[in-house]
């Protein structure tokens, strides 16, 4: 079973636990900054939306590399950057149509969320549980579709 990111900002509280923990265990620092996700602040609204890279099916990313550095992760569907390979020619991070891949000046490689390679420590993290971990299949349309067929039943009761 595939697994994703599942993140509900209405329960974010914005205590930047996520960006700690991922730059703690991926660089070894605790410095947001060299997070591979981020907590986006909406300061006039009070508002929280943690976000990072959602794997996509298309992987423009992946596409775009001219040297085959970002690559499927068969176990758990993250597309992974591959260290030894990336040039840091910065393409991917033109073609992520969401800003979620980063460069690293310090390596002068590119970083993207991997999934910690199936045990995301930013889930752990999350003292609310905005960030989940789930069936990827609960994701999506499919969970839309779920919602919007109770809402239409609650609506004709």
């Amino acid at each position: 079973m595939q697994k994703s990111l599942h993140i509900d900002p209405g329960k974010c509280t914005g205590c930047m636990q996520c960006e700690s923990a991922c730059s703690l265990v991926n660089e070894g620092v605790v410095n947001p900054s060299k997070s591979r996700i981020k907590v986006f602040t909406f300061h006039d609204e009070g508002r929280f939306v943690p976000y990072t890279c959602t794997q996509c099916d298309e992987a423009w990313c992946m596409q775009a590399c001219p040297v085959d550095a970002i690559v499927l992760n068969p176990l758990n569907g993250s597309k992974d950057v591959i260290d030894d390979i990336c040039v840091g020619c910065k393409v991917c991070t033109i073609a992520c149509p969401f800003g979620t891949i980063n460069y690293n000046t310090s390596t002068g490689k590119v970083v993207k969320c991997d999934l910690c390679g199936g045990d995301p420590e930013c889930v752990d993290a999350c003292p609310t549980q905005a960030i989940t971990y789930v069936d990827a299949n609960a994701t999506g349309l499919d969970k839309m579709r779920a919602w919007a067929a109770k809402t239409d039943n609650a609506a004709g009761a």
